[in-house]
C-alpha cells in the first residue's frame, strides 16, 4: 500500500508510517478493530443507556417465541445466546450489533476482492465504514443489523454461485436468506431482484435449477413468521400493511404537496445515510455508469435501486422510514470504490478526506468528551437530541429500587405507557422482572399479546407506574389508593433532562387499557 494513498485518511491514527508496509487485508483488520475498540469505549459511558428498541427486542428473549407481533424472532435468540454468555448486560446486547457490523465490512472487503482486487475490496470496506447507516446497524442492534449482513452474504454467495456455477454457492446463499427472513420479512426482496438481473443477463434459464433450490432453502426462514401469524390473526401481515399506508383507518383523499414533503424527507434521509461528505463520490461514480454497463454494474446497484425507489415510492402514500432500504447498501460500497480504483489527484484525496471526516463525526459522538468540543452548548444540545431515547432509565430504574426499599414494598409489579420504557426498566431494575405496559392510545405491539395487568385484579398488590407521558395511568388502570407519588429529574452530563412521573399504587380494582384498532 501507497503511503499516499494513506495520507489524510488515517491522519488521525499514530501508527500511520508502519500501515505502509501492510497487505489491504491486514490494514482493513486494524482500521476495522480500532472502529469496534470506540464502540467497546462507547458502553462505558454512564449516561448512555440501551436503545429503547434493543431493550424492547432484549425482553423478547425473555419471552421466546417462533415470531413476535411486528418482526421474526432471530433479534430475541441472538440476544438469548449472547447474554446467556455475557450475562444481561449492554455489552451483550450490543455484542450482535458490533459482530454483524464487522461481518458486513468484511463481506464488502470480499467482495469487492473477488470482483476486482483488494484495494477495491479494502476502499470498499472503508467506504462502507464511514457511512451513517453502517454505524446505525453496527453500534445499535436491531433487526437490521443482522439483516444487512444475511443479505450482504447471501449477495456475495448468489454472485459466487452465477459466476462459478457451483451449485453449493446456491445453497449457501439460501440458508443465508433463510437467516436473513427470520431476521426481517424485508428480505423477500431477494427474490425479485435476482430473478430480474438473470433474466435481463438472459441466462435466467441457465440458472433455474439452482434459483429453485435456493428459492426452497430460503424459505425455510420463512416457517415461524407463517405458523405464528397464522395462530395469530396474520398480526405481522396487518402491521406491515398498516406501516405501508394501506391501514384499516378511514381513508383521506391524497394531499400531493404532503406527500412531495414525505418523499422530500425520506430522500433526504437516504442521502444522510450515505454520508454527505461522500455524496460527490457517490454521483461521480452514478455519472460513469454507463461507461461501460457491465454486468458487474448492475448486480452492484440493482438491489440499491430497485429498494431505494420502491420505499421512494412508498412514500408518497405514508411515511418511509430512514432505515427500510439501508439492508440493501453494501454492494454500492464495492460500486464506488470500483470506480475510485481508475481515478487520480483530487477524487483520491477527497476519498481520503471524505472518509476521514465522516468516521470523525460518530467518533465524536460516541466517545466521551476527550475535548472542550462537546462542552460548547449546541454541541451538547445536538447530543441530547441524538441520545434522548437511550437516556435515563438505569437512573429512573435505581430510583425505583430506592423507593421499594424505603416503603418496604413486596410483590410489585412495574407498568407504564410504553412498550419503550416498560421494557428499558425490566433490563435495568434488579432481578430483570417482567413488566407491563397498559396501552393509554398507542398502537397495537407486542405487550398485547402477552398476558397483562389483568392478572392482578382484586389481589392485594402494588403497582408502580413510571412514565415521560403522564402524571398517572387514569381511568386505563384503577386502584383502590396511592401511596406514594414523586416527579423525578434525569439530568445528562449534569445537565436537566427530562423528568419521569413515579406512582406507587395499591390494589388494582379495574384494568380498562385502550383496545388499539390500527397496526
Amino acid at each position: 500500500m501507497k503511503p499516499s494513498e494513506l495520507r489524510g485518511f488515517f491522519f488521525f491514527l499514530p501508527v500511520i508510517s508502519m500501515w505502509a508496509k501492510f497487505s489491504y487485508r491486514t490494514t482493513f483488520w486494524i482500521a476495522s478493530l480500532a472502529i469496534v475498540l470506540v464502540k467497546i469505549i462507547f458502553l462505558f459511558r454512564p449516561e448512555i443507556d440501551l436503545f429503547t428498541e434493543e431493550a424492547q427486542y432484549w425482553l423478547w428473549s425473555r419471552n421466546l417465541a417462533w415470531h413476535y407481533y411486528s418482526k421474526p424472532p432471530l433479534v430475541a435468540y441472538l440476544n438469548l445466546i449472547t447474554t446467556s454468555v455475557f450475562g444481561i448486560t449492554e455489552f451483550a446486547v450490543r455484542f450482535n450489533a458490533t459482530a454483524f457490523g464487522l461481518g458486513t465490512a468484511w463481506i464488502a472487503y470480499r467482495f469487492g476482492t473477488y470482483l476486482f482486487n483488494p484495494k477495491v475490496g479494502f476502499w470498499a470496506a472503508m467506504i462502507l465504514q464511514a457511512m451513517p447507516f453502517w454505524w446505525l446497524i453496527s453500534t445499535f442492534h436491531t433487526t437490521d443489523s443482522s439483516v444487512t449482513f444475511f443479505w450482504s452474504l447471501s449477495i456475495y454467495m448468489l454472485y459466487r454461485g452465477i459466476n462459478e456455477e457451483q451449485r453449493k454457492w446456491w445453497i449457501i446463499a439460501g440458508l443465508s436468506a433463510a437467516l436473513g427472513l427470520m431476521a426481517k420479512v424485508v428480505m423477500v426482496l431477494i427474490f425479485p431482484l435476482i430473478f430480474l438481473f438473470l433474466l435481463q443477463a438472459k441466462t435466467l434459464k441457465k440458472h433455474s435449477k439452482n434459483l429453485v433450490i435456493f428459492t426452497l432453502v430460503s424459505f425455510l426462514g420463512f416457517i415461524p413468521v407463517l405458523v405464528w401469524n397464522f395462530e395469530n390473526n396474520f398480526d405481522t401481515f396487518k402491521h406491515i400493511a398498516n406501516l405501508a399506508g394501506a391501514g384499516e383507518g378511514e381513508s383521506k383523499p391524497f394531499d400531493f404537496g404532503a406527500a412531495m414533503l414525505q418523499f422530500l424527507a425520506y430522500l433526504g434521509g437516504q442521502l444522510a445515510m450515505f454520508s454527505i461528505f461522500l455524496l460527490p463520490l457517490v454521483f461521480a461514480s452514478l455519472s460513469k455508469l454507463f461507461k461501460p454497463l457491465s454486468q458487474i454494474k448492475i448486480y452492484l446497484l440493482l438491489p440499491v435501486a430497485a429498494t431505494f425507489m420502491a420505499f421512494g415510492a412508498l412514500s408518497f402514500l405514508t411515511e418511509a422510514l430512514v432505515n427500510w432500504p439501508i439492508f440493501t447498501y453494501m454492494t454500492f460500497s464495492v460500486f464506488i470504490s470500483s470506480w475510485l480504483v481508475n481515478q487520480t489527484g483530487a477524487w483520491l484525496k477527497w476519498r481520503n478526506w471524505g472518509i476521514a471526516v465522516s468516521l470523525a463525526f460518530p467518533l465524536l459522538l460516541l466517545l466521551p468528551d476527550f475535548t472542550f468540543i462537546k462542552s460548547i452548548p449546541a454541541v451538547k444540545k445536538g447530543e441530547m437530541a441524538a441520545f434522548k431515547r437511550m437516556s435515563g432509565y438505569e437512573p429512573l430504574a435505581n430510583r425505583i429500587e430506592f423507593l421499594k426499599d424505603s416503603l418496604s414494598l413486596k410483590e410489585e409489579f412495574i407498568f407504564s405507557d410504553t412498550y419503550h420504557m416498560a421494557s428499558e426498566l425490566s433490563f435495568y431494575l434488579e432481578g430483570n422482572p417482567q413488566t407491563f405496559m397498559v396501552n393509554m392510545g398507542s398502537r397495537k405491539n407486542q405487550f398485547d399479546l402477552w398476558e397483562g395487568m389483568e392478572q392482578f385484579v382484586g389481589q392485594e398488590n402494588v403497582g408502580i407506574f413510571v412514565s415521560w407521558n403522564y402524571d398517572s395511568p387514569g381511568d386505563f388502570a384503577r386502584f383502590d389508593s396511592l401511596l406514594y407519588e414523586e416527579s423525578f429529574p434525569i439530568a445528562f452530563r449534569g445537565e436537566p433532562f427530562r423528568v419521569a412521573k413515579i406512582q406507587v399504587w395499591k390494589n388494582l380494582s379495574d384494568f380498562n387499557p385502550y383496545q388499539p384498532e390500527t397496526y
